[in-house]
């Protein structure tokens, strides 16, 4: 089976973790017999990159594929551009959810997102959800659900002392881990350091931001703090929740995505009732009190990649078999 990937988040250099939920998907389909080709472009919001794209996507010579699989809804524009192969989609959440402010309020920009992303799962030929919730902004089409999957290999607890002695963080702190790009508003970092602002004083407290850590360093950071802290105001399906729980690492997070249904009946993780700083403080407070390591790496057992790679086999299989 030939496979084209067409994705509008893919790393331009060594060390670029642009897009890297695809990039795991496309080794394990690889791994698992499957032939794929990789067609990449950069909106950046801009409708002439687009353009761009569209027209080098033109130029492709798509009879030597079997199928195309579009991941977010943006790269499902271009996916749509041709009539002579079937397209999958796979909507990642921000693409259906749209853009928000620092607020949470969504942006202009965030609605066209939003309209474009349904249109495309309207026309696509199969539709890969990454989450439940996101199925009330594709109406009554049906789809398969399939999260982005994590590596259990990679991401297993290990000693806190030697965690922090490896990245160099202090020995006696503690210490919250916020992982993510601090520009992306949806993100609200602002929120985590107001929250943080608020807190007692009965020991030392320090943020321990992980933004473009590779992959394979990012275990260290979850085994190095105390609890990790998410302020989103949407996600679809975060990846940084699975690789926590697989790290037995305490989460403290607002209620989004499907964030609730991964930890609401894990002792030590903390749903927030509500997104006001003080609630996230005495939140923090109260897992950092407990300081324990959670239970939690069995939870996960079903996202591994090799597992879930086989299923968006399965779609392959279907839309070919047609």
């Amino acid at each position: 089976m030939k496979v084209l990937i067409v994705t509008s988040e893919w790393p331009v250099c060594k060390n670029d973790i642009t897009g890297i939920h695809v990039v795991n998907q496309v080794k394990r389909l690889k791994e698992a017999g499957v032939q794929v080709s990789v067609f990449n472009f950069y909106g950046r919001k801009n409708p002439f990159n687009y353009i761009r794209a569209a027209l080098r996507f033109r130029l492709l010579n798509l009879k030597s594929f079997d199928l195309i699989h579009a991941h977010h809804g943006q790269s499902g524009i271009i996916a749509l551009t041709q009539n002579l192969l079937p397209v999958i989609v796979t909507f990642h959440g921000s693409d259906l959810q749209g853009i928000r402010d620092r607020q949470g309020r969504l942006t202009l920009l965030g609605y066209v997102l939003r309209l474009s992303s349904q249109r495309v799962a309207s026309r696509a030929d199969e539709i890969i959800l990454v989450a439940d919730h996101l199925a009330k902004y594709i109406g009554h089409r049906s789809y398969h659900l399939i999260p982005a999957g994590i590596d259990l290999n990679l991401f297993h607890p290990m000693p806190m002392d030697q965690a922090r002695s490896i990245l160099g963080l202090p020995a006696n702190m503690r210490l919250i881990l916020f992982v993510g790009n601090l520009e992306r508003t949806e993100k609200r970092f602002w929120l985590a350091q107001k929250a943080l602002s608020l807190m007692h004083e009965a020991s030392p407290v320090q943020i321990v931001i992980a933004n473009g850590v590779p992959p394979e360093k990012m275990p260290l950071y979850m085994n190095a703090c105390n609890t990790l802290l998410v302020t989103s105001s949407t996600e679809g399906s975060p990846n940084v929740i699975k690789e926590a729980l697989a790290c037995a690492l305490p989460i403290v997070s607002t209620d989004v995505g499907d964030i609730r249904q991964r930890i609401m009946s894990i002792d030590g993780c903390i749903v927030l009732e509500n997104d006001l700083p003080e609630t996230i403080a005495n939140a923090l407070n109260q897992a950092l009190a407990e300081n324990k390591r959670i239970d939690a790496r069995e939870t996960v057992q079903d996202l591994d990649e090799n597992i879930l790679v086989q299923k968006v086999i399965k779609v392959y299989q279907k839309v070919v078999s047609r």
